[in-house]
């Protein structure tokens, strides 16, 4: 049996937010439209299995908790690489 997709959403708007926040989450159906829809706005899409099962921990529009801190700013020099990739391309 084929294991449902997850997916997890974060935004982090360093003037506004003090953590990430978690902004969308879902397995199955909703993963695969969270992750299609990122893909079409351009936003980079990273899997990580181990991340993406803490991650749905979190209530949506709650911050990360401090204990996924460091495992999250991987994820966001991932997103600026990504970015600045496309931009000089």
């Amino acid at each position: 049996m084929e294991e449902k997709k997850k997916a997890v959403a974060l935004r982090y708007d360093a003037q506004r937010d003090k953590a990430p926040v978690v902004v969308a989450k879902g397995t199955g159906e909703l993963a695969e439209r969270i992750i299609e829809l990122a893909k079409r706005e351009g936003i980079p899409v990273l899997e990580d299995r181990e991340m993406v099962e803490a991650l749905l921990r979190v209530e949506i529009f709650e911050e990360i908790p401090p204990v996924l801190y460091e495992a999250v700013a991987k994820i966001l020099v991932f997103v600026q690489e990504s970015r600045k990739r496309v931009s000089q391309r």
